[in-house]
This record gives C-alpha cells, structure tokens and sequence, in this order.
C-alpha cells in the first residue's frame, strides 16, 4: 500500500501560489497609461486578481491576469494596487503597488465672508492637488502680505483688525508643477444690526442684502439733509 502526501497529486508536488515579480511604486502625471505587472507561480497554476483601494476608502475588483493596463489614468485611479494570487492550497499570497498621479490644482472651496469694521476677518481658500498647491493672495494687481495660515490643502487670508480699505474682491492662486487656478473671494460689509438675518443665507445674497441696505440707508440720510 502507497500512501501518497497531501501536497503530491498524479503529476507531483503541490505547490502554494507565490508572487515572485511585481512592478514598483510609480507615480505619473494626469492622461499617462500605466502598466502593472505580477508574476507568481504555483502547482496547479496560480491565479492572479488586481484589486484597486483609492485613497477615500473604496475598494473594488479590477481584472484578471498578470497585467494591468489603465489608459488614460485619472486621479480617480490613484491608489494602492493590490496582486492577490492563490491556487486554493494555501492562504492567497498578496503584494502591492502604490500608484501616485499628479494633476493641477482644483479649488474645492472658496469661502467669502461678511464682517465689520474692527472686527476679525477671514477668507478661506481650499484647493486639491498633487504635489500640493502653493497658495498667493491678490487684490487688483497687489499680493497681500496680511498674515496667511495653510494647514494641508486650505490656505486662509486672516484680518485681524478690518479697516473699510480692506474690503473687496480677493483672488485666491493655487499652484504646482502641473498647472495654476484661482478663484474670486470677497471680503464684504457685514452690518451689525443685520447679522443674524445676512448670515443665515449664501455669502452672495449676504453681499447684496447688505448692499441694498447701504444704498437704502444713505438714501434716507439724503433725504434728512
């Protein structure tokens, strides 16, 4: 009687899935197609499944196959790339890729603000990129020097003290190596006697409630003279 070991079959040893070959971390701009490859051997033959887990937390299945073909990559796309292979003898042997892709900034965020004179101002910008943006100040033509606080990608114009000469129409620039953009923010009145009703809605209907409150108030003062 021959007995045979649980790892032989007819044709010989069983062998667990192993990877023996994967591609490096890559990073890549924006529009590049990007090849990923994972080589492994097993008895009976490895199979090879790619599984894609995004910076957000998602995670999702994406092919079959020891290649990995993404055309045309988008940030979407960025991520850990995960090579799993298995043959059902043992636990999946598992390794991983980082893909990074650069791409130009985009302001997610940009928050104008009504305060009063005297009191403390703030307008925020926020701005996704890869690398990280670099952020400037305008007004007209003049970059602002007032104090300025970014904590990852939100950078802030801080007023400590508003004077009537600071208000207006700000523009915030994000920049890196793959591109520029920037977006308008405003620094408004916000009158004290109307800030519970101004600030219940949008920045902009704020903006215009206070300035037909002005026009309406210097009318009336006109008319007293």
């Amino acid at each position: 009687c021959i007995l045979i070991h649980p790892i032989w079959n007819a044709i010989g040893p069983r062998v667990p899935a192993r990877i023996t070959n994967i591609s490096k971390d890559i990073t890549v701009n924006e529009g590049s197609n990007v090849n990923l490859m994972c080589l492994a051997v097993g008895r009976p033959e490895a199979n090879i499944v790619w599984k894609h887990h995004s910076p957000r937390g998602t995670h999702k299945f994406v092919t079959e196959g020891e290649n990995l073909e993404l055309t045309a990559i988008t940030k979407e796309q960025s991520g850990t790339y995960e090579c799993i292979a298995s043959n059902d003898i043992s636990s999946p042997d598992v390794r991983t890729v980082e893909v990074t892709i650069n791409y130009p900034p985009f302001i997610s965020k940009a928050r104008s603000m009504g305060t009063s004179v005297g009191q403390k101002g703030v307008l925020q910008c926020e701005a996704s990129a890869v690398p990280r943006a670099d952020f400037e100040w305008y007004k007209e033509d003049r970059r602002q020097v007032f104090p300025l606080k970014t904590q990852g990608k939100q950078s802030m114009l801080i007023f400590f003290n508003v004077s009537e000469e600071d208000y207006g129409n700000y523009t915030c620039v994000a920049t890196n190596i793959m591109g520029i953009t920037n977006a308008s923010i405003i620094l408004y009145v916000q009158l004290e006697g109307c800030r519970s009703k101004s600030s219940s809605g949008s920045p902009l209907v704020s903006f215009l409630f206070n300035f037909w409150l002005c026009i309406r108030v210097c009318s009336l003062l006109a008319h007293q003279e």
